[in-house]
């Protein structure tokens, strides 16, 4: 389709580190692939061409310029995006035309209600004149593909692990601890919780938005 818009978001209140890591991921597997840009299938075209964190503040104007330069040159754009990026923005907005947001029993706003892949589909699509939007959600099926083996190298590790940890009767959670050098170790449970931010200062972070062509900007809400 010429004029494409398509938008993988990937499904989890706080996953800005899934949703950048996988992006990234995307990239390098791209950069291995044979294309054939003398028929238009090249790296720009299918590459990542934004990427949208909870951790990030985003203004919506600049991005939608950005994206529009990019849409008018290569005829589409792709872009990767958290469940709960710009979440406190789109309720206020919503709140604000009368619209009651649901909430579950813990008091946190239902994801599903505000649809976030949506907002932006409807927000930049007419912008950069999109001729057809598709929205991705990654979430659980999409998530249930084949181990690789990278990932059955890592759970071998981990099982091996966990049995020796059992052995000497040291409990935790098995994982690459990222504040130990991300050593495979027993990560201890009073260390393990939800809503850890995404530290966007990583390097490898760092490199793909400068490959993307974003600028980045560090939400308040964080």
């Amino acid at each position: 389709n010429p004029r494409m818009f398509i938008i993988h978001e990937v499904m989890g209140r706080d996953c800005g580190w899934l949703t950048a890591a996988t992006a990234n991921e995307y990239m390098k597997m791209l950069k291995k692939s044979s294309l054939l840009p003398e028929l238009f299938v090249d790296n720009m075209r299918l590459g990542v061409h934004a990427v949208y964190l909870p951790e990030m503040a985003i203004d919506m104007v600049a991005e939608a310029a950005r994206l529009k330069t990019i849409m008018d040159q290569y005829d589409c754009v792709n872009i990767f995006i958290s469940e709960g990026a710009g979440v406190h923005e789109i309720v206020k907005e919503m709140e604000a035309k009368g619209m009651d947001i649901p909430r579950d029993a813990f008091g946190h706003i239902k994801l599903d209600a505000v649809n976030v892949g949506k907002y932006f589909g409807d927000q930049f699509a007419t912008a950069i004149g999109a001729e057809k939007t598709l929205v991705q959600k990654s979430g659980y099926f999409s998530r249930a593909a084949p181990a690789n083996e990278a990932d059955r190298t890592l759970i071998r590790q981990c099982c091996m692990l966990a049995v020796d940890c059992a052995l000497h009767r040291q409990g935790g959670v098995m994982g690459q601890d990222e504040e130990r050098g991300d050593r495979l170790r027993a990560i201890e449970f009073s260390r393990i919780k939800g809503g850890k931010h995404f530290d966007m200062n990583a390097p490898w972070f760092e490199s793909l938005m400068k490959e993307v062509g974003q600028p980045v900007t560090k939400s308040s809400k964080v």
